[in-house]
């Protein structure tokens, strides 16, 4: 298969999901209103509870981190739920295309909608709390961009399989998935609080290792050896078990003809 061929049905899914994000009216809300609220409720929060800089930026990195993942890999659980909305789905797996066409491109739109959601709230942040969240530099920035969106893209893939193997019972944990990662991985407090069974779990998770790394640059002592190195090489081997697990899911529901069910 040419590169023009797979960039071209990367492209159809990335256009696909673009267009119907502009037909959501809830579309400003996703991108501005629960960011926005999200970054304002923790942040005079702080200012309540009186605390240092240093734990002000412990918790506005977590709740943009929140966000952020939140945004992207909706974009990529969305590039099979508008088909179990539209009763589609058997007319996409129909189509010559890969999963890694659908994933990849849904993801690219996943990580334009979560650079905007994270650029507002980090104007936000500068401007209501005198947060700098270039302080760390832009290597640093990146790399923790680059982890969150790779955490969204494993959670969207894992949505998608559930969907696949569940059927519409499944839809909430397009929402719900997030916020569940979020108590593992310290969005709000460090995972060296949490009872030694569940901080082997937290360990297991790249998020866990984004943050850490992060919050180092903002006065607090990495936890981990290589965190950096470490949340990506978990990041990438998650990647190909959550491909697997939808191939297989996809597999599974043409033999069962779930397909067909969540079709019309």
């Amino acid at each position: 298969m040419s590169w023009r061929s797979e960039l071209g049905r990367v492209y159809a899914f990335a256009k696909r999901n673009l267009l119907m994000a502009a037909r959501n009216v809830f579309f400003v809300f996703e991108l501005a209103f629960w960011p926005s609220v999200g970054v304002l409720s923790i942040g005079l929060m702080t200012r309540f509870l009186e605390l240092t800089p240093e734990m002000t930026a412990f918790l506005l990195i977590g709740t943009m981190a929140l966000s952020t993942i939140q945004v992207c890999q909706l974009d990529v659980s969305y590039a099979l739920l508008f088909d179990v909305w539209s009763k589609s789905v058997k007319h996409q797996f129909l189509a010559p295309m890969e999963i890694r066409h659908m994933a990849f491109g849904s993801w690219l739109v996943g990580i334009g909608r979560g650079l905007t959601v994270f650029g507002l709230q980090a104007l936000l942040s500068w401007w209501a709390f005198n947060f700098d969240f270039f302080q760390a530099g832009i290597p640093a920035l990146a790399a923790f961009l680059l982890g969150c969106f790779l955490t969204s893209a494993i959670v969207g893939l894992l949505v998608c399989s559930l969907v696949l193997l569940f059927g519409t019972r499944a839809e909430v944990s397009a929402w719900a998935t997030v916020n569940l990662v979020m108590v593992f991985c310290g969005i709000y407090y460090p995972v060296s609080i949490l009872p030694e069974p569940v901080t082997v779990l937290a360990a297991a998770f790249p998020l866990t290792y984004v943050l850490d790394a992060f919050r180092s640059h903002y006065g607090f002592a990495s936890a981990f050896s290589y965190p950096v190195l470490t949340g990506f090489l978990l990041s990438a081997l998650y990647l190909a078990l959550a491909h697997r697990v939808l191939a297989a899911a996809v597999t599974r529901c043409r033999r069962t003809g779930l397909l067909l069910k969540l079709s019309e």
